[in-house]
């Protein structure tokens, strides 16, 4: 048996003599190009795997000026809700044999320009920002080099720049309905950061839900939380010190409806048969924990496709107008809501 060639030596021209094609068409085979004839593309996809051969994507930036990479910014890596997306998300990219190169940030500016920063040092192709707010100077640079930008639910686009919003008004008016029709009256909200525009809209659309199904807003049973098991918590034990508690709560998102799960089990409130408790995001934590929790989710799936679609939208010109698109959530009913219990208010 012949020996492989050495690792030294092993590069694209190597397989490309196996082949019996020319450099370009390996390139085109490693690339994904639809041009080359299937028959070709699977003998030279066949030798690169036999080689065991692993292209220098460096080199293929710097022939290209393209990475096949995309950029993604998450602002919490320890929520399940990102973890989730990725997968998906990842999938797609695999697909089209593009990469991923991920960085978190703690919503500080300095972090974000870092993160810019060493985007820029790989020449990705686009970056979607999932923070929802950002420093406008921190990614100055992504708009002065032409690189696409994809947001997540700030609700507007402009040149170079698409948006995927989350449809919060389809979750919270179902979540809304739900408690209604249970025979639940006083609904307290867990929202999130005030100064976060995502926040702002999902308390709106937490009004509005009021309104649609003719209940009265009740500003008393509101609290701000921070999207965690802490904020959660804490909100359920500044709510049960109202004169009169509400008997079902909607949150922000899943973490913030576990922190008032287990803030309502140390008061020895149960849910549901004391309080109704529902979140959104639709985690698949949420479907382990027990109760398992009612929330308003959406398709993660559904997600990862339209954000790759609006990187894929700005590729060819980073100067076009954005995409902006919509995802749609609904509810799904678990355990965690039941209709209220006629007695005196909770007590602590």
């Amino acid at each position: 048996m012949t020996p492989g060639p050495e690792r030294s030596k092993l590069n694209i021209r190597t397989v490309a003599r196996q082949a019996g094609v020319s450099s370009a068409t390996v390139s085109r085979v490693i690339n994904g190009s639809a041009v080359v004839k299937e028959e070709t593309a699977q003998r030279v996809r066949r030798i690169v795997q036999d080689l065991n051969f692993v292209p220098s994507p460096i080199a293929a930036t710097l022939k290209y000026g393209r990475s096949r990479t995309y950029g993604v910014v998450i602002p919490d890596l320890t929520n399940p809700f990102y973890p989730e997306f990725l997968v998906e998300f990842e999938k797609i990219l695999v697909e089209s044999h593009r990469e991923m190169l991920l960085t978190t940030i703690q919503s500080h500016e300095a972090a974000l320009i870092n993160s810019v920063g060493r985007m820029l040092t790989r020449q990705v192709d686009g970056v979607l920002l999932m923070a929802s707010e950002y420093e406008t100077k921190a990614i100055e640079p992504l708009f002065d080099r032409k690189i696409p930008i994809v947001t997540v639910d700030r609700r507007k686009v402009e040149k170079g720049t698409c948006d995927v919003s989350i449809e919060f008004e389809d979750g919270y008016r179902e979540s809304v309905m739900h408690l209604r029709n249970l025979g639940h009256r006083h609904i307290g909200f867990i929202g999130g950061h005030n100064e976060i525009g995502t926040s702002r809209v999902r308390l709106k659309a937490f009004q509005n839900a009021l309104n649609f199904a003719g209940l009265t807003y009740e500003p008393n049973l509101t609290r701000l939380g921070d999207y965690r098991f802490a904020g959660g918590e804490a909100a359920v034990n500044s709510l049960m010190l109202e004169k009169k508690c509400p008997t079902a709560i909607i949150t922000a998102n899943d973490l913030t409806a576990f922190g008032a799960m287990r803030a309502l089990h140390a008061r020895g409130i149960n849910v549901p048969a004391q309080m109704s408790l529902i979140g959104f995001d639709g985690i698949q934590l949420g479907d382990a924990v027990h109760p398992r929790l009612t929330t308003a989710g959406i398709s993660q799936k559904t997600f990862a496709e339209a954000c790759v679609r609006a990187l894929e939208h700005l590729k060819t010109n980073a100067s076009r107008r954005g995409l902006l698109l919509r995802i749609p959530s609904a509810l799904v009913v678990r355990e965690s809501t039941a209709p209220p219990r006629r007695t005196a208010r909770l007590s602590s």
